[in-house]
Protein backbone atom coordinates (compact mmCIF):
# COMPACT_ATOMS: atom_id res chain seq x y z
CA UNK A 1 0.00 0.00 0.00
CA UNK A 2 2.95 2.37 -0.54
CA UNK A 3 2.64 3.15 -4.25
CA UNK A 4 1.10 6.59 -3.64
CA UNK A 5 4.19 8.21 -2.15
CA UNK A 6 5.71 11.42 -3.59
CA UNK A 7 9.43 10.69 -3.94
CA UNK A 8 12.05 13.42 -4.33
CA UNK A 9 13.20 13.85 -7.97
CA UNK A 10 16.98 13.85 -8.44
CA UNK A 11 16.91 17.24 -10.16
CA UNK A 12 15.08 19.00 -7.29
CA UNK A 13 18.00 20.89 -5.77
CA UNK A 14 19.47 22.04 -9.10
CA UNK A 15 16.04 23.11 -10.39
CA UNK A 16 15.39 25.26 -7.31
CA UNK A 17 18.87 26.79 -7.62
CA UNK A 18 18.19 27.73 -11.24
CA UNK A 19 14.78 29.10 -10.28
CA UNK A 20 16.25 31.33 -7.60
CA UNK A 21 19.05 32.61 -9.83
CA UNK A 22 16.58 33.41 -12.60
CA UNK A 23 14.32 35.46 -10.31
CA UNK A 24 16.45 36.92 -7.53
CA UNK A 25 19.69 38.06 -9.16
CA UNK A 26 20.19 41.32 -11.08
CA UNK A 27 18.40 42.79 -12.90
CA UNK A 28 15.39 41.22 -11.14
CA UNK A 29 16.70 41.76 -7.62
CA UNK A 30 19.71 41.90 -5.32
CA UNK A 31 18.85 38.74 -3.42
CA UNK A 32 16.14 37.66 -1.02
CA UNK A 33 14.65 38.31 2.40
CA UNK A 34 12.87 35.55 4.28
CA UNK A 35 11.40 34.89 7.68
CA UNK A 36 13.20 32.39 9.90
CA UNK A 37 10.86 30.56 12.24
CA UNK A 38 13.09 27.76 13.45
CA UNK A 39 11.10 25.30 11.35
CA UNK A 40 12.23 23.01 8.57
CA UNK A 41 10.63 24.94 5.69
CA UNK A 42 12.30 28.29 6.38
CA UNK A 43 15.60 26.61 7.27
CA UNK A 44 15.59 24.70 3.98
CA UNK A 45 14.68 27.80 1.96
CA UNK A 46 17.51 29.75 3.60
CA UNK A 47 19.98 26.99 2.78
CA UNK A 48 18.82 26.71 -0.84
CA UNK A 49 18.97 30.48 -1.29
CA UNK A 50 22.44 30.75 0.24
CA UNK A 51 23.74 27.98 -2.02
CA UNK A 52 22.09 29.38 -5.15
CA UNK A 53 22.60 33.13 -4.70
CA UNK A 54 25.53 33.42 -2.32
CA UNK A 55 25.13 33.91 1.42
CA UNK A 56 25.72 37.66 1.10
CA UNK A 57 22.46 37.95 -0.86
CA UNK A 58 20.26 36.34 1.81
CA UNK A 59 18.77 38.14 4.82
CA UNK A 60 16.99 36.02 7.42
CA UNK A 61 14.55 37.75 9.73
CA UNK A 62 13.29 36.39 13.03
CA UNK A 63 9.80 37.74 13.74
CA UNK A 64 8.93 36.68 17.29
CA UNK A 65 5.54 37.37 18.78
CA UNK A 66 3.95 35.94 21.90
CA UNK A 67 4.87 32.29 22.41
CA UNK A 68 8.25 32.33 20.61
CA UNK A 69 10.54 30.50 23.07
CA UNK A 70 13.91 32.06 23.85
CA UNK A 71 15.82 28.77 23.27
CA UNK A 72 14.27 28.51 19.81
CA UNK A 73 15.29 32.10 19.04
CA UNK A 74 18.90 31.38 20.00
CA UNK A 75 18.94 28.14 18.00
CA UNK A 76 17.55 29.91 14.93
CA UNK A 77 20.13 32.67 15.19
CA UNK A 78 22.90 30.06 15.44
CA UNK A 79 21.58 28.34 12.34
CA UNK A 80 21.72 31.63 10.39
CA UNK A 81 25.24 32.26 11.66
CA UNK A 82 26.37 28.76 10.74
CA UNK A 83 24.84 29.25 7.30
CA UNK A 84 26.77 32.51 6.97
CA UNK A 85 23.78 34.68 6.12
CA UNK A 86 22.89 38.06 7.61
CA UNK A 87 20.07 37.98 10.14
CA UNK A 88 18.14 40.30 12.39
CA UNK A 89 15.24 40.12 14.82
CA UNK A 90 12.10 42.27 14.63
CA UNK A 91 9.74 41.71 17.55
CA UNK A 92 6.04 41.90 16.74
CA UNK A 93 4.83 41.86 20.34
CA UNK A 94 4.19 45.61 20.65
CA UNK A 95 2.52 45.79 17.24
CA UNK A 96 0.31 42.82 18.10
CA UNK A 97 -0.67 44.44 21.40
CA UNK A 98 -1.57 47.66 19.56
CA UNK A 99 -3.82 45.63 17.26
CA UNK A 100 -5.54 44.03 20.25
CA UNK A 101 -6.00 47.46 21.84
CA UNK A 102 -7.42 48.98 18.65
CA UNK A 103 -9.82 46.07 18.09
CA UNK A 104 -10.57 44.59 21.54
CA UNK A 105 -13.64 42.80 20.20
CA UNK A 106 -11.46 40.61 17.95
CA UNK A 107 -10.54 37.74 20.22
CA UNK A 108 -10.65 34.69 17.95
CA UNK A 109 -7.15 33.25 18.02
CA UNK A 110 -7.19 32.25 14.35
CA UNK A 111 -8.07 35.82 13.36
CA UNK A 112 -5.30 37.15 15.57
CA UNK A 113 -2.92 34.52 14.16
CA UNK A 114 -3.74 35.59 10.60
CA UNK A 115 -3.04 39.18 11.61
CA UNK A 116 0.38 38.19 12.96
CA UNK A 117 1.13 36.39 9.66
CA UNK A 118 0.25 39.55 7.73
CA UNK A 119 2.37 41.67 10.05
CA UNK A 120 5.31 39.33 9.44
CA UNK A 121 4.94 39.77 5.70
CA UNK A 122 4.60 43.55 6.07
CA UNK A 123 7.99 43.65 7.81
CA UNK A 124 9.60 41.37 5.21
CA UNK A 125 8.37 43.48 2.29
CA UNK A 126 9.55 46.68 3.99
CA UNK A 127 13.03 45.22 4.42
CA UNK A 128 13.02 43.74 0.93
CA UNK A 129 12.26 47.12 -0.63
CA UNK A 130 14.94 48.76 1.47
CA UNK A 131 17.50 46.20 0.27
CA UNK A 132 16.12 45.95 -3.30
CA UNK A 133 15.43 42.28 -2.77
CA UNK A 134 12.53 39.86 -3.19
CA UNK A 135 10.55 38.21 -0.42
CA UNK A 136 11.13 34.47 -0.32
CA UNK A 137 8.08 32.51 0.80
CA UNK A 138 8.51 29.21 2.62
CA UNK A 139 5.19 27.51 1.88
CA UNK A 140 5.24 23.90 0.67
CA UNK A 141 2.86 22.07 -1.68
CA UNK A 142 0.97 20.26 1.10
CA UNK A 143 0.07 23.56 2.77
CA UNK A 144 -0.73 25.33 -0.48
CA UNK A 145 -3.13 22.58 -1.59
CA UNK A 146 -4.93 22.59 1.76
CA UNK A 147 -5.09 26.38 1.99
CA UNK A 148 -3.04 26.13 5.16
CA UNK A 149 -1.60 29.61 4.90
CA UNK A 150 -2.79 33.14 5.48
CA UNK A 151 -4.07 35.06 2.50
CA UNK A 152 -1.81 38.09 2.05
CA UNK A 153 0.32 36.76 4.90
CA UNK A 154 2.72 33.89 4.34
CA UNK A 155 0.86 33.27 1.07
CA UNK A 156 1.80 36.73 -0.24
CA UNK A 157 5.49 36.25 -1.07
CA UNK A 158 7.33 37.05 -4.31
CA UNK A 159 8.81 33.57 -4.76
CA UNK A 160 7.92 30.10 -3.46
CA UNK A 161 10.96 27.88 -4.08
CA UNK A 162 9.56 24.81 -2.31
CA UNK A 163 5.95 25.38 -3.34
CA UNK A 164 6.00 22.27 -5.55
CA UNK A 165 7.43 20.01 -2.83
CA UNK A 166 5.16 18.06 -0.53
CA UNK A 167 6.10 18.22 3.15
CA UNK A 168 7.53 14.70 3.06
CA UNK A 169 9.71 15.75 0.10
CA UNK A 170 10.83 18.80 2.07
CA UNK A 171 11.94 16.48 4.86
CA UNK A 172 13.80 14.28 2.38
CA UNK A 173 15.65 17.23 0.84
CA UNK A 174 16.47 18.66 4.28
CA UNK A 175 17.97 15.32 5.30
CA UNK A 176 19.85 15.07 1.98
CA UNK A 177 21.39 18.51 2.58
CA UNK A 178 22.29 17.69 6.18
CA UNK A 179 20.12 20.24 7.98
CA UNK A 180 20.40 19.92 11.78
CA UNK A 181 18.36 17.08 13.26
CA UNK A 182 16.74 19.43 15.78
CA UNK A 183 15.20 21.40 12.93
CA UNK A 184 14.22 18.36 10.89
CA UNK A 185 12.56 16.59 13.82
CA UNK A 186 10.72 19.56 15.37
CA UNK A 187 6.91 19.29 15.05
CA UNK A 188 5.86 21.85 12.39
CA UNK A 189 4.08 24.88 13.84
CA UNK A 190 3.06 28.34 12.66
CA UNK A 191 3.87 29.58 16.18
CA UNK A 192 0.65 31.54 16.60
CA UNK A 193 -0.04 30.21 20.10
CA UNK A 194 1.64 27.93 22.61
CA UNK A 195 1.31 24.25 21.78
CA UNK A 196 -0.02 24.84 18.26
CA UNK A 197 1.01 22.25 15.66
CA UNK A 198 0.29 22.03 11.95
CA UNK A 199 -0.71 18.38 11.92
CA UNK A 200 -3.22 18.86 14.73
CA UNK A 201 -4.88 21.70 12.83
CA UNK A 202 -4.83 19.81 9.55
CA UNK A 203 -6.34 16.79 11.25
CA UNK A 204 -3.88 14.26 9.85
CA UNK A 205 -0.19 13.48 9.61
CA UNK A 206 1.80 14.93 6.74
CA UNK A 207 2.68 11.38 5.67
CA UNK A 208 -0.99 10.51 5.10
CA UNK A 209 -1.87 13.97 3.79
CA UNK A 210 0.82 13.82 1.12
CA UNK A 211 -0.25 10.38 -0.07
CA UNK A 212 -3.82 11.60 -0.51
CA UNK A 213 -2.79 14.82 -2.24
CA UNK A 214 -0.36 12.92 -4.47
CA UNK A 215 -3.20 10.63 -5.48
CA UNK A 216 -5.49 13.59 -6.22
CA UNK A 217 -2.70 15.19 -8.27
CA UNK A 218 -2.68 12.04 -10.41
CA UNK A 219 -6.48 12.32 -10.79
CA UNK A 220 -7.21 9.25 -8.70
CA UNK A 221 -10.72 8.95 -7.28
CA UNK A 222 -11.00 9.16 -3.46
CA UNK A 223 -12.18 5.52 -3.38
CA UNK A 224 -9.07 4.45 -5.30
CA UNK A 225 -6.79 6.40 -2.95
CA UNK A 226 -8.46 4.70 0.01
CA UNK A 227 -7.96 1.28 -1.55
CA UNK A 228 -4.32 1.90 -2.49
CA UNK A 229 -3.22 3.51 0.79
CA UNK A 230 -5.49 2.10 3.47
CA UNK A 231 -6.24 5.64 4.67
CA UNK A 232 -9.88 5.86 5.85
CA UNK A 233 -12.19 7.05 3.09
CA UNK A 234 -13.65 9.72 5.39
CA UNK A 235 -10.16 11.22 5.80
CA UNK A 236 -9.53 11.13 2.04
CA UNK A 237 -12.86 12.86 1.38
CA UNK A 238 -12.12 15.49 4.03
CA UNK A 239 -8.77 16.33 2.43
CA UNK A 240 -10.32 16.43 -1.06
CA UNK A 241 -13.09 18.70 0.21
CA UNK A 242 -10.61 21.09 1.80
CA UNK A 243 -8.66 21.19 -1.47
CA UNK A 244 -11.84 22.38 -3.22
CA UNK A 245 -12.95 24.79 -0.50
CA UNK A 246 -9.61 26.60 -0.33
CA UNK A 247 -8.99 27.08 -4.05
CA UNK A 248 -9.94 30.78 -3.71
CA UNK A 249 -6.71 31.22 -1.71
CA UNK A 250 -4.64 29.99 -4.65
CA UNK A 251 -6.26 32.32 -7.19
CA UNK A 252 -6.01 36.08 -7.74
CA UNK A 253 -9.07 38.11 -6.66
CA UNK A 254 -11.90 37.93 -9.23
CA UNK A 255 -12.43 41.10 -11.26
CA UNK A 256 -15.82 42.19 -12.62
CA UNK A 257 -15.43 42.21 -16.42
CA UNK A 258 -16.30 45.54 -18.01
CA UNK A 259 -13.63 46.34 -20.58
CA UNK A 260 -12.36 44.54 -23.68
CA UNK A 261 -9.53 42.74 -21.83
CA UNK A 262 -9.63 42.19 -18.06
CA UNK A 263 -6.76 41.61 -15.64
CA UNK A 264 -6.83 38.10 -14.26
CA UNK A 265 -9.33 36.92 -16.84
CA UNK A 266 -8.38 37.48 -20.47
CA UNK A 267 -5.52 40.01 -20.29
CA UNK A 268 -2.55 37.91 -21.30
CA UNK A 269 0.82 38.99 -19.89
Amino acid sequence: MNDLVPHLPKHTESTIHQFLRAHALPPSGEGVVLGLSGGIDSALCARLAADALGRERVLGVLLPSHGFPEPLRRETERYAEDLGISHRTVSLERITEEFRTALPEVTDRITVGNTVARLRMTVLFALARDHQRLVLGTGNKSELLQGYFTKYGDGGADLLPIGDLYKTQVRSLAEQLGLPAAIRERPPSAGFWEGQTDEEELGTSYADLDRVLFGLEQLCRPEEIHERTGIPLAAVLRIADRLTRTRHKRRPPPVAKIGWRTVGLDWRE
